[in-house]
């Protein structure tokens, strides 16, 4: 497979040398470093690498010290930083380049929201500016092929994702995701934060996993895994400053009647959840298809608003009758309703309640037969 332009490059590129720190963030293996490479080319004479992965490089760049930074710095004008949150102090760091050295552009890839959070933007507050990258959209990887063989390609993707290497190498799929998710789970999660119980964590995305499309609630996976609610919900937290899970809260305008505290979670990528449940059986004879292609159309979808239109926020909707609709998005006054139906032999509709209730939204029946405009390849 050949290199793919990412959604993001223009964009990224359009805000270099303007004396902000450019940090792009994203899971690990999402191809944060590709992109870096492909933007940037890989000349080592115009160029400083820096792996912070290298202890050398954080040992040096963990020397809050300007004169100390000169040396590192030397007479390069683009300086790239890989896995910027194993760096001691990184955030003060990073200050003192872009004080210090204002022609010289520093970009930087992280892989952890929690630590990138904590470490970085604090002491960077107005020096910096954040990208987000995340497993390819259908529209990155096919950029020439018609909708039709886009079509043939979801039974793919609906199983095994859309990471990087699971797309080069998919005959090696389900080893490479399984190796994926263990580093997830292991790797970023648990090390980060020295989480004490990795086996409620398992369990924890296993009910996940199995609830996708649902209303989840804190308590009622609390009482299943014998924590408290709180515990509960640190760990979800986590997971999604880890960017494995996302959140859709619920959208209202009438607290009387409709749903407002409930929220359901979803999987940045189906793959890694297909991994977590162990299964990767063909799409013909798995019964959470429907669940599957849910989503997978609302994280495809959520992945194109967040490169491309970032005012538009995502929901879910659902009154006390028990009517609901998969996904409400809101842009200005605008109203968006929208239901993921796999089987595309029945009829289907948008709830009536819904309807009446907000008769001026544009509403939809996303199917395989016709998601190209949904996510944004048309």
């Amino acid at each position: 497979m050949d290199e793919l332009n990412r959604v993001i490059q223009p964009d990224f590129l359009n805000w270099l040398y303007i004396q902000k720190i450019l940090i792009l963030t994203g899971a690990r293996q999402v191809g944060k470093t590709t992109l870096f490479r492909q933007m940037f080319g890989t000349s080592t004479e115009e160029i400083l690498w820096l792996n912070a992965d290298e202890s050398n490089v954080r040992e040096r760049l963990g020397d809050l010290n300007v004169a100390s930074l000169k040396m590192v710095v030397g007479d390069y004008k683009l300086i790239v930083i890989d896995e910027i949150q194993r760096i001691e102090n990184s955030g003060v760091m990073l200050k003192l380049l872009v004080d210090n050295f204002k022609d010289v552009q520093v970009v930087a890839t992280g892989s952890s929201a929690l630590d990138i959070s904590e470490k970085i933007f604090e002491p960077l507050t107005g020096r910096h500016l954040v990208f987000h990258l995340y497993p390819f959209s259908l529209k990155e990887l096919y950029p020439t092929k018609s909708i039709f063989e886009i079509e043939n390609e979801l039974y793919f993707h609906l199983v095994f994702g859309s990471y990087p290497d699971i797309c080069k190498y998919r005959t090696k799929a389900p080893k490479l995701l399984k190796n994926l998710a263990n580093q997830y789970l292991y790797k970023d999660v648990l090390v980060w934060k020295d989480i004490r119980k990795p086996e409620m964590l398992d369990k924890l995305l296993k009910l996940l996993a199995y609830q996708i499309g649902n209303e989840v609630s804190i308590n009622e996976l609390a009482s299943q895994l014998r924590v408290k609610s709180e515990t509960v919900e640190t760990y979800i937290d986590l997971l999604e400053k880890a960017f494995v899970i996302f959140r859709l809260n619920a959208y209202s305008t009438n607290s009387r009647k409709e749903v407002t505290k409930m929220s359901k979670i979803y999987f940045w990528d189906v793959g890694i959840r297909n991994a977590i449940v162990e299964s990767f059986d063909v799409i013909a004879v798995r019964q959470d298809v429907g669940m599957l292609w849910e989503n997978f159309m609302i994280s495809e979808r959520m992945k194109m608003n967040a490169w491309l239109h970032p005012e538009r926020k995502s929901y879910f909707w659902r009154n006390y009758n028990q009517s609901e609709v998969d996904y409400v998005e809101v842009e200005g006054n605008e109203l968006y309703a929208v239901e993921f139906k796999w089987n595309t032999r029945k009829k289907h509709s948008i709830s009536k309640a819904f309807k009446n209730a907000y008769p001026a939204a544009k509403t939809e029946i996303v199917t395989p037969l016709n998601f190209a405009k949904f996510a944004q390849l048309i």
